[in-house]
């Protein structure tokens, strides 16, 4: 549809959100201020940790945020809407404030990473948008960390978007693949957007168009001798592809002074293969020759071919990175969890018979609390207007052994939450994603414990509140006026 090539970000939401923004046009006071906090349960593939991604992206969508002649028409043919609220859209620009972690930021479940404080209105309408960010972005950058982390320093390479879900996710996803940890990406919309370094080689189509294998070869060659990656399994690795790449490697490239930078292999047995072609590179003298590896590669199959031995150098990682299979949701919701009116700020909760899904009530901040040799040993909630002190020892409450007398002593604290839209505007700079992506990687060398790290049974990282915080959230939990 050509509709959908002038598409308007701000109409990215669900359809209860503009029905109750009408309602709340009519029916609420315009003074009325709410917060949403965006937080999520569990951490993919029962992980140890998450990574925070998306939030460029949401500051664009916030700045940008109104509702052109076309999107009024639209919903005015719903035949849902007053027309004094459709009215109100032409000249609508949002006019709240947002907190969030920076991004690229270690998260945990149960703690809001970002925050919306804004008009009820405002607050309602930006749900979708924002949860569609953030669970995707967060979902694949968190994966992504996970096939770095199994490749155990060699090179891991985005190559997923033929099975990504649309354009829009092979985009974005490369974007937070590159934040996760990937050197780079095959999706050349990514890295024009986003300049992130572009990688590839060939198809296996160049291999089959030529008479054989090595004029395939040699023309590929000629054409890249600075970069000359060959795919060498069309027909058979050992007996045709090795020896054709050496020969290439010999006539064509070394008279030029270059060198064979890789062979690829995308089939087959990768342990097995890598050992016996790394045995014909080596003893052709191509010692400098590297190995990549493609084909349905994920943190276990990448994680069990290294344990067997297989001397490959680069993972190309396509659909199981781009779709985070096998956990692909990651499950981010947006709970209101204060109400302010007339000066006055009525903290809020969400009761629900699984206990998890209690949701945490009131504005609150959030801080990372380390221990004297900087290492992060847990995450603090406190009421929005308490103020931490942690010069002497600090008495604190797990909320599930809250019987326990806990205190934290000689530690340091860092605030979690900053804020990047105000009024409606950013206040904060574009960092670059090379910066973004760096962030992860000190935090996860100097800050993570590597037992919250490994895949199996990782360790928990502890989830605290301040006394006052923790005293709210019970008072609000014994109050019955629910059940009026």
């Amino acid at each position: 549809m050509a509709v959908f090539d002038k598409r308007n970000i701000s109409m990215m939401m669900d359809l209860y959100e503009m029905t109750m923004a009408n309602g709340y046009f009519h029916d609420v006071h315009e003074d009325s201020k709410v917060t949403f906090d965006v937080f999520y349960r569990k951490n993919p593939d029962a992980g140890g940790f998450a990574i925070f991604a998306g939030l460029e992206q949401i500051v664009e969508y916030i700045e940008d945020l109104h509702f052109d002649e076309e999107d009024i028409a639209y919903f005015r043919s719903l035949k849902l809407f007053h027309e004094d609220f459709l009215d109100y859209l032409k000249d609508y620009r949002f006019k709240g404030d947002i907190y969030a972690f920076p991004e690229g930021t270690i998260m945990y479940p149960s703690e809001p990473m970002l925050t919306v404080h804004a008009p009820l209105i405002d607050a309602q309408i930006v749900e979708t948008a924002i949860l569609n960010q953030i669970n995707h972005q967060s979902l694949i950058a968190t994966k992504t960390r996970r096939i770095v982390y199994a490749a155990q320093g060699r090179v891991v390479s985005d190559f997923g978007a033929r099975r990504a879900h649309n354009v829009d996710a092979a985009v974005y996803g490369a974007r937070a693949a590159f934040i996760g940890g990937a050197v780079g990406t095959a999706t050349v919309l990514a890295g024009q957007a986003f300049n992130i370094p572009v990688n590839g080689t060939m198809a296996h189509s160049w291999v089959m168009y030529f008479e054989d294998e090595y004029t395939a070869f040699r023309h590929y060659a000629e054409n890249y001798p600075d970069g000359t990656v060959l795919l060498i399994d069309t027909y058979d690795v050992m007996h045709s592809g090795v020896p054709n790449a050496i020969k290439c490697a010999k006539e064509v490239l070394e008279p030029k002074g270059k060198k064979l930078i890789a062979v690829r292999l995308d089939s087959g047995d990768l342990a097995y293969l890598s050992k016996k072609v790394r045995e014909q590179l080596d003893a052709a003298g191509l010692q400098d020759c590297k190995i990549m590896a493609s084909n349905s590669l994920d943190e276990e199959t990448i994680a069990s071919i290294l344990a067997q031995g297989a001397p490959i150098d680069i993972f190309g990682v396509g659909e199981r990175l781009i779709t985070a299979k096998s956990d692909s949701v990651f499950g981010a919701v947006y709970k209101m969890s204060e109400v302010e009116h007339k000066g006055k700020c009525i903290p809020k909760i969400k009761i629900s018979e699984t206990p998890e899904k209690i949701t945490n009530p009131g504005r609150k901040r959030v801080y990372r609390i380390y221990d004297k040799e900087g290492k992060a040993i847990a995450d603090l909630i406190t009421k929005f207007d308490e103020t931490l002190d942690l010069s002497k020892p600090y008495r604190y409450v797990d909320p599930e052994q809250p019987w326990k007398n806990r205190e934290f002593t000689a530690c340091t604290a860092k605030e979690l939450q900053q804020l990047v839209i105000k009024d409606g505007k950013r206040v904060t700079s574009v960092k670059p994603l090379q910066e973004i992506r760096a962030y992860v990687v000190q935090q996860l060398n100097e800050e993570i414990w590597q037992e919250e790290q490994r895949f199996a049974y990782p360790h928990k990282h502890f989830m605290d509140m301040s006394p006052a915080y923790y005293e709210q959230k019970m008072d609000l939990l014994n109050d019955n006026k629910w059940e009026k």
